[in-house]
């Protein structure tokens, strides 16, 4: 692949104890100055005090996450003025290392002013040598061989790693290069990979330990200042703000169209939110699903390779959906909301007698011809015995439209207004999706062309999976393949000028007197000023702003406050804090739809990682009751509000060493189960305080629940799931495989007498912020509009930086499909308007 790639919250506020201000032994007047290591880099307090008192406090430390430990720092400079006793100072949920390094720094400051502290001035040595030593990055340790001279740090090897590639482990070249050459820690962390890069610093840290560094503070705080080159100024056709899969997309379609363009990226690489996610993009593939042309037929041909494959046969429960959907009042929508009309998140039945809004009426006419021609096949089949799980997946692009726009559907927490996606919108990203795999393929990309599959609150299967890509030869692999490596290489080839700028963070999009945008400022990671002039147009593809969560908590309109606590977890990188959208609306553009962010209930619980997985072939289980409490199978707001109000207790979650967040649940699963191990894919071994392998009584005994309610509720769904039982407590529309072992015929049924549940898979998880359904508005060529609705001349949007599309909640495997239509989209639209 060719190398043209070139190196912008949530107020945690320090919490201080009322009336422990402490009493001060006397200070000698003056400033006094002192640094610890915070999570992402130095912390320094400097205070000011007169004889008796701290007068003023000034904290800084840039390199901390911006929405965590960084949005904290503002409330210090005002919060410990007045304390005299650092003791007094208490540490933070959720800003624990910040926090935890102002109270070093400001007990150091205060010992200073009081004459108290013994300064180290040894020089920083060692005992030389090679020391081994590890600490927790995002998936896992992070281990490091580190050497020392007498004097110095003379090489660092990262030997063992399972951060994210191209996301986690690209912070470690620059951090090793810096900290070589500062002969210490102290360096900046990486933007976007501020858990790596916590966990490399700690590792370096601990083997200078072990070497015995005579002045570990110095080692800690030793860094190197980047200085500024000459200020860069450059003009392009389009100019695109993001590297992540909206962008990478819409750079290789503006190049296709003949146009320059450059990318600007504040992370270390390419990839976005979009590396960090599930990867598979939803949308119908008609070969490998029922024809009504050929309804009999159990294969189709692709025709992409026009080779033939199998059907996809139904999970259990998909024709119940479509009989509802069959019934679905055809009157204009009602939203009245009372006793009688109550919201029941993830119910369609509740939503079907309410109608629909007028510009999905003809798609829901559409869809009931094309399920009542299905079921006319289908019933008698059923009738006569046949499994559902027998017959051939029935999917149109119809019915994606349709689910979209119910599984959307919701009310605000007022109950005073009602969300749902834009027809436009939403039918233009369904109806594009049919392209991708014949673009990107044609491009280089490599897909599954047997599967139509899930993922969590995916409500359908319908997910196609990438397998990689290859450029030149060389054979990419997963998300990275498909998504980066291949349009970077088509932006590439196409213009030798062509390129994305990492480590350069936009910071305001240059208007001319006229309204347009014309380009894009912006400042790389050792200061040096970026101005990118576009002669066509800007697009924004920055993401979204999960990552921020003060400002997912002053958008929100619709979940419980409670819910999201300060110390949530995030799905997100670090760098997703609404950069794109504070931009555009300083450059005139509207917004809608802010107050919907979704949780994503399939967070880990010590990082709100995405720990990945489907909802059909696990339960959820209620840690204090031992029983199931929500259709698994449903969207991820029924998923994530079910978790919070059945949380397990914070006395639980502390017996079991895990950090306590709202809405830790219990998922439970067949030991066969691999997806979402948390980086241990394909194997059955334990993750601390993520899965565990152990048994029913052995699980009940951890929780405190009884162990024969929990095997009575493991037991009975099983047997739904094998045809033993016709209900089930807790409903479930859609359900795959049982949690005990059971052998099946060779038609794929289940044989009962053969059931056992010893041994289960145990994963300890809560909602995390995922995906900020709202931003910037846009039209269907991704103009950006004012708030009188007009586009604003030159700036396009496309991702998840714009709104009007998932509405209330967003369906897995939706984002990508939309990010890389209407990456195409805006790409073309620049080209159209410049004709």
């Amino acid at each position: 692949m060719k190398q043209k790639i070139i190196s912008l919250g949530l107020a945690m506020m320090l919490a201080v104890t009322p009336f422990a201000t402490g009493c001060a032994e006397g200070f000698t007047p003056g400033d006094y100055e002192a640094t610890a290591q915070g999570f992402g880099g130095n912390v320094t307090v400097k205070i000011t005090v007169d004889d008796s008192t701290v007068t003023a406090v000034q904290v800084t430390g840039e390199g901390e996450t911006p929405a965590l430990g960084g949005a904290a720092i503002e409330g210090y400079n005002t919060s410990l003025v007045g304390v005299t006793d650092a003791d007094a100072v208490e540490v933070t949920s959720g800003a624990t290392v910040t926090s935890t390094a102002v109270k070093a720094a400001f007990a150091d400051a205060l010992a200073q002013a009081k004459g108290e502290a013994v300064a180290n001035d040894a020089a920083i040595a060692f005992t030389a040598g090679t020391y081994t030593a590890s600490a927790k990055g995002y998936n896992g340790n992070v281990t490091v061989n580190v050497t020392f001279s007498d004097t110095a740090v003379t090489a660092i090897e990262v030997t063992e790693s399972s951060e994210t590639a191209h996301v986690g482990d690209v912070a470690f070249e620059p951090m090793i290069t810096d900290m070589l050459a500062a002969n210490g820690s102290g360096v900046d962390s990486v933007s976007g990979a501020t858990f790596s890069s916590a966990a490399l610093r700690a590792a370096v840290n601990d083997a200078a330990e072990q070497a015995q560094c005579t002045n570990l503070s110095a080692f800690k705080a030793n860094t190197v200042k980047h200085t500024a080159q000459d200020p860069i100024e450059e003009t392009y056709d389009v100019v695109i703000v993001g590297a992540g899969g909206a962008g990478m997309t819409a750079a290789a379609q503006a190049a296709q169209d003949g146009n320059t363009v450059v990318v600007l990226e504040k992370n270390a690489e390419m990839g976005g939110n979009t590396l960090v996610s599930g990867g598979a993009f939803q949308s119908v593939m008609s070969y490998l699903v029922w024809d009504a042309s050929d309804p009999d037929a159990t294969t189709g041909v692709n025709p992409i390779d026009g080779q033939t494959y199998d059907k996809v046969k139904n999970d259990a429960g998909r024709i119940d959906t479509l009989k509802t959907i069959l019934t679905w009042s055809e009157e204009p929508f009602d939203g009245t909301l009372d006793d009688d009309h109550p919201f029941v998140a993830g119910n369609i039945a509740l939503n079907a007698v309410r109608g629909v809004h007028e510009e999905y009426l003809p798609t829901l006419q559409a869809l009931k011809q094309e399920i009542q021609a299905y079921l006319d096949w289908a019933q008698p089949q059923l009738d006569a015995g046949v499994a559902e799980t027998q017959l051939t997946l029935f999917s149109t692009i119809n019915l994606h439209i349709f689910q979209t726009y119910y599984g959307g559907l919701r009310p605000n927490a007022d109950k005073t207004d009602w969300v749902y996606g834009r027809y436009d919108l939403v039918s233009q990203f369904i109806e594009g999706g049919q392209e991708i795999k014949e673009w990107l393929v044609s491009q280089g990309a490599i897909f599954d062309y047997t599967k139509q599959s899930t993922l969590i609150g995916c409500l359908w299967q319908r997910e196609n999976a990438p397998v990689g890509g290859v450029v030149d030869g060389v054979e990419y692999s997963g998300k990275w393949g498909a998504y980066f490596a291949v349009p970077y290489n088509t932006m590439v080839t196409a213009n030798e000028n062509n390129k994305v700028m990492l480590r350069t963070t936009a910071n305001e999009l240059i208007v001319d007197e006229n309204g347009r945008v014309t380009g894009v400022k912006a400042t790389m990671y050792d200061g040096t000023e970026v101005t990118m002039h576009a002669t066509k147009g800007v697009i924004l593809a920055t993401g979204g702003y999960a990552a921020n969560i003060e400002m997912v908590q002053e958008t929100n309109t619709y979940w419980d406050e409670s819910y999201i606590a300060d110390n949530i977890g995030t799905t997100n990188r670090s760098s997703l804090t609404g950069d794109g959208i504070t931009m555009a609306v300083a450059a005139g553009a509207a917004t809608e739809g802010e107050g919907w962010t979704q949780m994503m209930p399939l967070g880990w619980v010590d990082n709100g990682n995405l720990s990945g997985g489907a909802g059909e072939n696990v339960i959820f289980i209620n840690a204090a009751t031992g029983k199931r409490y929500v259709d698994e199978s449903a969207e991820r707001d029924v998923l994530s509000e079910g978790a919070f109000e059945n949380s397990m207790s914070k006395e639980t979650a502390e017996k079991l060493g895990l950090k306590y967040v709202p809405g830790i649940y219990v998922e439970v699963s067949n030991t066969g189960v691999t997806a979402g191990a948390g980086g241990f894919n394909n194997t059955q071994q334990d993750v601390e305080g993520r899965m565990y392998f152990m048994t029913v009584e052995e699980l009940a005994e951890k929780l405190g629940c009884d162990a024969a309610t929990l095997r009575k509720t493991i037991e009975d769904y099983d047997a739904y799931v094998m045809g033993t039982a016709d209900t089930l407590e807790v409903e479930k529309l859609s359900v795959r495989g049982t949690v005990g072992n059971v052998e099946q015929d060779e038609n794929g049924k289940y044989l009962p007498e053969t059931y056992s549940l010893d041994q289960i898979r145990v994963r300890f998880m809560a909602p995390s912020t995922h995906h900020t359904m709202g931003g910037v508005m846009v039209d269907t060529n991704r103009h950006v509009l004012n708030a009188d609705g007009n586009a604003i001349a030159g700036l396009y949007a496309a991702g998840e930086v714009t709104g009007g599309i998932h509405a209330g909640n967003r369906l897995g495997g939706n984002a990508i499909t939309e990010i890389i239509v209407s990456g195409r989209v805006a790409a073309q639209a620049i080209t159209e308007d410049n004709k």
